[in-house]
């Protein structure tokens, strides 16, 4: 009992000091900055490149909104990958406007594929391209949107990510755990760590990377998050990627529970592949580079599935020792109370906080607070699942929200004016 008391004050400790680091990085997207200078003044050359698969009801509607982007139309190209699709996804995409390359391969289906395929074919042609944007299909790009990401390259950004936002935050409970989830990622993860001069990481859509980092080798990824694995390799090089607040993109996200957790366990599974591909070369790196952002990027991909498996120790030890020193059913009660209410209501508050500081409307989103320690509660059961079976193949998640106007979008997304 004494060797588990010690590992149970040791995992404490561990625990402790690692969300106190969180918190405190945190703070630091309160800091404003003066933005950074420019290094040369033009206009680039963008290509908008959208994965769709099966996309023919909403990938018009992002189209639209990049053709009416605030920026020379000769310099943004719209480019659609049909890739595996069997409905009228192509026909859809070239009538609306788009350049449209069309890929059959039902063996390799997930983004990461289609990015590579093409991507390399553009290297090969030496496309005459600065830099390129990738959109998920059933997105609304807003209006300045490549007019900002024009301006990070001007500032010499390589791998910029953009503001992440939800089209439908207030659809349902579930909606709105994934609005809040990413309005939380948005300024505690990537603006902070991009005010402390560390690096935030690439987020799945609305993000922009120079022509040239890429054509040493394509597009090439492995896991199931190609956005974090492209995101981790960088930070492994020494290379910090950016943040545009002002670059933004609505994304819609799933109405039912069961597509939900399908999505959210894919996540899941690519970020364990990206653990077992990715912890020792960011350990490497911490050793050789000696830089706080390898050693922060070594703490993300070992504060999600470790940490969580480190807490899950934690709680049974708890439950060994206290059944050892004679604790009743009534103390073991009062002490999940203990535990569950304050970590029940701390995502609430903080989702609170959160939408205060971004000035957006609380009331249209009352439902969804109450339900956010479910939404992330379900996420913990997704990850201890995945502990034991791991489902690598690849489910579409069913966008149906059309969106003709971006104003319906801004709308719906409860910003104050």
């Amino acid at each position: 009992m004494e060797y588990l008391y010690l590992l149970q004050q040791a995992l404490i400790w561990i625990i402790t000091v690692f969300w106190i680091y969180q918190i405190i990085i945190s703070v630091c997207s309160l800091i404003k900055l003066k933005d950074k200078p420019l290094i040369e003044k033009k206009n680039h050359r963008f290509m908008a490149i959208i994965p769709a698969h099966n996309e023919e009801a909403v990938v018009a509607d992002l189209i639209k909104s990049l053709k009416n982007q605030d920026y020379p139309k000769d310099l943004l190209d719209i480019y659609v990958i049909a890739d595996n699709c069997t409905d009228n996804t192509a026909e859809v995409a070239r009538e609306a406007g788009a350049i449209v390359y069309e890929r059959f391969d039902p063996t390799k289906k997930t983004k990461g594929y289609a990015l590579n395929w093409f991507l390399q074919q553009k290297i090969e042609e030496d496309a005459p391209y600065d830099a390129f944007c990738i959109f998920d299909a059933d997105n609304i790009a807003d209006s300045n949107f490549i007019k900002n990401m024009n301006k990070k390259l001007c500032q010499g950004e390589d791998v910029v990510q953009g503001y992440r936002d939800i089209k439908n935050p207030t659809d349902n409970w579930i909606t709105a755990g994934y609005a809040i989830f990413y309005w939380t990622m948005n300024r505690f993860y990537h603006l902070a760590r991009y005010n402390l001069g560390l690096s935030p990481l690439i987020n799945g859509t609305g993000f922009m990377v120079r022509f040239d980092v890429i054509k040493p080798e394509g597009w090439n990824t492995k896991t199931l998050t190609e956005d974090i694995e492209f995101s981790l390799k960088r930070i492994i090089k020494g290379k910090k990627l950016g943040w545009a607040v002002d670059a933004i993109v609505y994304d819609e996200q799933p109405l039912g529970f069961k597509q939900s957790w399908k999505q959210r366990t894919r996540w899941t599974v690519g970020h364990i592949q990206c653990i077992k591909e990715y912890t020792k070369p960011l350990a490497v790196a911490v050793k050789e580079n000696k830089t706080m952002m390898n050693f922060d990027g070594l703490l993300y991909i070992m504060g999600s599935i470790p940490m969580f498996i480190l807490t899950l120790i934690l709680l049974g030890l708890n439950f060994i020792i206290y059944a050892a020193n004679g604790m009743t059913s009534a103390d073991l009660i009062m002490n999940c109370i203990r535990y569950f209410v304050p970590t029940f209501l701390l995502p609430i508050g903080t989702a609170v906080v959160i939408m205060l500081l971004d000035k957006r409307e609380i009331k249209p989103m009352i439902k969804g607070l109450l339900c956010y320690p479910l939404f992330l509660g379900s996420w913990l059961l997704i990850n201890f699942k995945c502990l034991f079976k791991r489902d690598t193949s690849w489910d579409k998640i069913e966008h149906v929200r059309s969106v003709n106007k971006l104003s319906q979008v801004k709308a719906e997304v409860n910003i104050k004016n």
